[in-house]
């Protein structure tokens, strides 16, 4: 690995282990086999490379029987399933996890709850249908994710070729993987090497999107990197229009952390986009904040030296320069419900609510979903909105279906525009990060979202909404209209003025905001908004400004407080 010049002299100890690690093994052999129900602190950290979080259920905190447990995450270019191999995702979620699957906002699958002596056989099981976890987490590069295509756009569909490329050419080349999961052939790693990640692999995790120019439902400016593919007068894909420096994670109350939207870099040919996407890795890999892990993603990169340094660094070790270009504008399309295809068949998107497929009383959703899947032979697509999207549907098999979740009680279509797009992350109990409620919160939230759109007549209208249990942003919480970020026990910071096309970034107008607060607060929002004129919540809240929106909430309060 090529040193930066100006890297920081000491590294975190994250990076010391990383180093040390024999390409990501280090005891996690010996302790696979140990009687002890977890990993020791290192081995987690190593495990994440591996697809695993080690996780405690902390509504049990201070259960002597409460065991640690495991959560593992698929890596799955593109959310694109097979039949078969959703299939198999759900057999393994009965037979080792908690019996849900929960889909990702990067177009993963997760299962949760698995023991330690599960481990293996739940990668076995992914194994056997061509399925892995290796990199879906730490620091390396992530799941590739892509734009859906319900409709079976042939524009889009190029795109399955290149995120399946970037997959495979990011990587991670140890042989680890194999022989602590699938019981491989060992080799030597004094003599693996790892020629684009680097000896100590990235300085955080990087993530990679792609879609197609005017369409962003896969949000490309949060990435790390995003490449909106443009095409010919044929149809052809001819190029990309390249972003970089995306990323969402922040700490409340701390100037030197924030979320960040990808600047557009350029344009670049067809041809070019596996160099660029190396030029960009190995940057962030040589020159990547190694001392401080709360700044050592890309955005941070890019803010410290600039956008033209980061350009130019680009440019000189891919070789080429990027071609400045307007880009068109951005929409979201709606991929819920039924959709019609041009080849005669048929797509049903499915809102899942905060992505958790599982059976509830009177809405058995994971069995419906099964049913359909083994029935009808159907691949799926999981959508970075967290939904999934079954394929191929024969227009002589719609009628069956739609009987088939009659009879379960099971609709595709949400209750209403605004859980359409809401999102939230899975927060408390299981993972360690959350300081606050967010999926479990999620459908009171939205009630008293529902009640305040209702009273103002603004349903129609509702904006983009998502909800995290800490400040990390894994629902994307700063680049909707209105979000709601954990900040201590039972208390949230609120954001609002994002866009509902992903490309302005959202901003905190009130802090310690309680889930019983939020009624009165929609209210007074709301009724501000309407007021406003027919602009979305997000240009609302952005004309509006943020020293504005704090003061109306100021006042507002002040005279509530006051009042007789």
């Amino acid at each position: 690995m090529t040193a930066s010049p100006d890297a920081p002299k000491q590294e975190s100890a994250a990076e010391a282990l990383k180093r040390g690690s024999r390409h990501l093994r280090g005891t996690l052999v010996e302790e696979l086999a140990a009687q002890e129900p977890g990993f020791s602190s290192d081995a987690q950290q190593l495990l994440k490379p591996h697809g695993f979080y080690q996780q405690k259920d902390r509504d049990r905190k201070g259960d002597p029987t409460n065991p640690p447990v495991l959560m593992v995450r698929g890596r799955i270019p593109g959310g694109r399933l097979t039949a078969k191999q959703y299939l198999v995702w759900d057999r393994l979620a009965d037979a080792y996890g908690d019996g849900t699957l929960r889909l990702t906002t990067r177009q993963c699958i997760e299962l949760h709850g698995i023991l330690k002596g599960s481990a293996k056989a739940t990668l076995q099981g992914l194994h056997s249908v061509l399925l892995a976890s290796k990199g879906a987490c730490g620091d390396v590069v992530r799941n590739v994710t892509e734009a859906p295509n319900p409709w079976k756009r042939a524009d889009i569909a190029q795109l399955d070729r290149i995120a399946d490329l970037l997959a495979r050419r990011f990587e991670a080349r140890s042989n680890a993987y194999a022989e602590i999961w699938l019981d491989g052939e060992r080799v030597d790693p004094e003599k693996e090497a790892e020629p684009l990640l680097g000896e100590a692999y990235l300085p955080r995790k990087f993530k990679i999107g792609l879609t197609v120019v005017g369409e962003n439902l896969v949000d490309l400016y949060t990435n790390d990197l995003g490449f909106a593919a443009t095409f010919d007068d044929e149809g052809a894909l001819d190029g990309f229009f390249a972003f970089a420096g995306g990323g969402m994670g922040m700490t409340h109350n701390d100037a030197t952390t924030f979320p960040r939207l990808a600047d557009l870099l350029g344009w670049i040919p067809a041809d070019q986009l596996l160099p660029v996407a190396e030029a960009v890795v190995t940057t962030q890999r040589d020159h990547g904040n190694r001392a401080d892990r709360k700044r050592a993603r890309l955005k941070y990169l890019i803010a410290s030296k600039g956008l033209a340094w980061f350009q130019s660094e680009v440019e000189r070790r891919w070789g080429g320069a990027f071609e400045s270009r307007e880009l068109p504008p951005w929409t979201t399309t709606p991929v819920l419900g039924w959709i019609p295809r041009p080849d005669g068949t048929w797509a049903l998107g499915f809102h899942v609510e905060s992505g958790r497929i599982a059976d509830r009383p009177g809405h058995p959703l994971k069995q419906a979903l099964r049913d359909l899947v083994e029935d009808f032979g159907l691949p799926v697509q999981v959508t970075p909105d967290q939904d999934l999207i079954l394929l191929d549907i024969l227009e002589e098999d719609r009628q069956d279906i739609e009987d088939a979740l009659a009879a379960r009680g099971v609709s595709a279509k949400s209750p209403s525009r605004l859980r359409d797009r809401a999102l939230a992350c899975p927060a408390l109990p299981f993972c360690g990060l959350a300081i606050a409620e967010a999926e479990r919160a999620l459908p009171e939230v939205l009630t008293h979202l529902e009640a305040a759109l209702e009273c103002h007549h603004l349903a129609h209208r509702a904006p983009v909404f998502r909800m995290t249990g800490c400040a990390n942003g894994c629902a994307r919480p700063y680049s909707a209209e209105l979000a709601l970020a954990g900040q201590t026990p039972g208390r949230y910071a609120l954001y609002v003025g994002g866009s509902e096309e992903g490309d302005r970034l959202a901003f905190e107008i009130k802090q310690k905001v309680a889930l019983s607060d939020l009624p009165d607060l929609f209210d007074r929002l709301f009724s501000l908004w309407r007021a406003d004129g027919d602009a979305s919540f997000g240009s609302f809240a952005a004309r509006s400004g943020a020293e504005s929106l704090r003061a109306f909430l100021s006042q507002e309060s002040l005279s509530q407080e006051v009042a007789p």
